[in-house]
C-alpha cells in the first residue's frame, strides 16, 4: 500500500490528524536535508512535503523563494534529490511527497521522472502549477505506478471545479487556507471553516491544509475540520535562523520546533 494511503487509513478512523513538514530540499544541502527528514519522522512529523527548488516559485512567498535560491546555489538538482530520497528510504518509511513546478517534470521526461520516482521512493506528487485538465500523461503514468496526484483546492475554486479536482486526485486533497503566496501568517481567515466545509462535501479524500499554518494555535484550529495541515514557510525561516551554526544544531532545533508544532495536531 502507497504509505499516503496507509497514514489516512489507519489516522482517520482513530480521529488522529496528520502533520505534515515541508522542506526545500538542498537547503542548505542535500546531507542536511536526509539529515531533517530522518529526525523529524521521530520527532512527531507524519508526513514530508519534499520541494524540488525552481528559479521561478511562483506559488511561494518570499522565505521558500530563498530556501529554493540556497539549494540552487548549493547545487541540488532532481536527480540527486531521488538519489538523496533512495537512500533514505533505507532506513526511514516516512510518507514523502515531492513538491516541484511543470517545468522540471517535462525537462526531465513525465514518464521516466514518475518512474524514476515511484522507484526510489517517492508516494506523491504535489505539482502547483499543473491544471487537472491538462496533466492526462503524468496522472495516467502516477497511477499506474501507485504515485499520489495531489491537486489544490483553494477558496475561490467553484463546486464544478471541485468536481474536476476530485476525479485527478489521489491522496489527498490540498486545501490553500488563503488567497495568495504562501507564507506565515498570525491567523487564518474566519471564512476558512465554511470553506473546509464545502470541500469535505465535495470529496471522499482526506483533507490537507497548507498556506499560511505557522504555530501550535493554527495547527490545531486546521485540524478541527482537516485531516492533516502542513508547516512550511515557518521551518523553512527556523532553517534559515540557524544557517550559521553547526549542521546537527540546526537538524535538533528545527526538529525541536516542528515536535512544538505538532502538539497542536495532537490535542
Amino acid at each position: 500500500m502507497n504509505r499516503i494511503d496507509k497514514l489516512y487509513s489507519t489516522f482517520i478512523p482513530q480521529g488522529r490528524k496528520a502533520f505534515n513538514v515541508y522542506l526545500c530540499a538542498g537547503d542548505p544541502d542535500l546531507d542536511t536535508t536526509a539529515a531533517l527528514i530522518a529526525e523529524l519522522a521521530g520527532r512527531g512529523v507524519d508526513a514530508i512535503e519534499l520541494g524540488v527548488p525552481f528559479s521561478d516559485p511562483v506559488a511561494d512567498g518570499p522565505v521558500i523563494q530563498q530556501a529554493a535560491r540556497r539549494a540552487i546555489d548549493a547545487g541540488t538538482t532532481l536527480p540527486k534529490i531521488l538519489k538523496m530520497v533512495a537512500e533514505l528510504r533505507r532506513s526511514c518509511q516516512i510518507p514523502i511527497c515531492l513538491m516541484t513546478y511543470y517545468n522540471p517534470i517535462h525537462r526531465y521526461g513525465v514518464g521516466k521522472l514518475v518512474d524514476d520516482a515511484a522507484a526510489a521512493g517517492i508516494d506523491g506528487f504535489i505539482v502547483p502549477d499543473l491544471c487537472p485538465e491538462e496533466g492526462e500523461a503524468f496522472i495516467a503514468r502516477a497511477r499506474a505506478r501507485d504515485v499520489k496526484t495531489i491537486f489544490f483546492i483553494a477558496p475561490t475554486t467553484t463546486p464544478q471545479r471541485m468536481k474536476i479536482i476530485n476525479e485527478k486526485s489521489t491522496g489527498f486533497i490540498y486545501c490553500v487556507s488563503v488567497t495568495g503566496i504562501t507564507g506565515a501568517r498570525r491567523e487564518l481567515p474566519p471564512e476558512l471553516r465554511g470553506h473546509l466545509q464545502s470541500v469535505r462535501r465535495a470529496t471522499t479524500l482526506p483533507l490537507v491544509v497548507g498556506f499560511g499554518v505557522s504555530n501550535v494555535d493554527t495547527v490545531r484550529m486546521m485540524c478541527e475540520q482537516a485531516d492533516g495541515v502542513i508547516v512550511g514557510s515557518a521551518i523553512c525561516r527556523r532553517i534559515e535562523e540557524l544557517l550559521n551554526g553547526p549542521r546537527n544544531e540546526l537538524v535538533e532545533k528545527v526538529a525541536a520546533f516542528a515536535q512544538e508544532l505538532s502538539r497542536g495536531a495532537r490535542q
